[in-house]
């Protein structure tokens, strides 16, 4: 069986390799993009409400903005994994094991209080 995330992290060494652009993709200047990238993201729900960006996630034209900014952020994190030598699934199923011990369900259930504040 493959691993997709595996396939897709190849298919993007691959492009970036082509293009020569390993030089411009330090450490430090890929978590400053995520950065950057996760502002266009937000930039999608300036002035509206929630209700307004629920509504809006029905809207093709948006929802296919909202797959770009998405996919923007999610390349870079590969990007990112990629050259911190991180299995970003292994540290996704960590940070979850973290979160579970944080936030024991007897106490978080149907709340959003911190972690700190249960």
């Amino acid at each position: 069986m493959t691993n997709p995330i595996s396939e897709l992290t190849h298919r993007l060494m691959h492009f970036r390799d082509e293009r020569d652009w390993r030089q411009f993709h330090s450490l430090k200047d890929l978590i400053v993009s995520v950065g950057i990238e996760s502002g266009e993201l937000l930039e999608l729900t300036q002035w509206k409400d929630s209700q307004a960006v629920e509504d809006a996630a029905k809207d093709p034209h948006f929802r296919t903005r909202l797959g770009e900014e998405v996919s923007d952020v999610f390349l870079y994190l590969l990007l990112i994994a990629e050259r911190a030598g991180l299995d970003l699934v292994a540290e996704a199923h960590r940070k979850i094991d973290l979160n579970e011990a944080k936030y024991p369900v007897e106490k978080a259930r149907g709340n959003a209080k911190k972690y700190t504040d249960l």
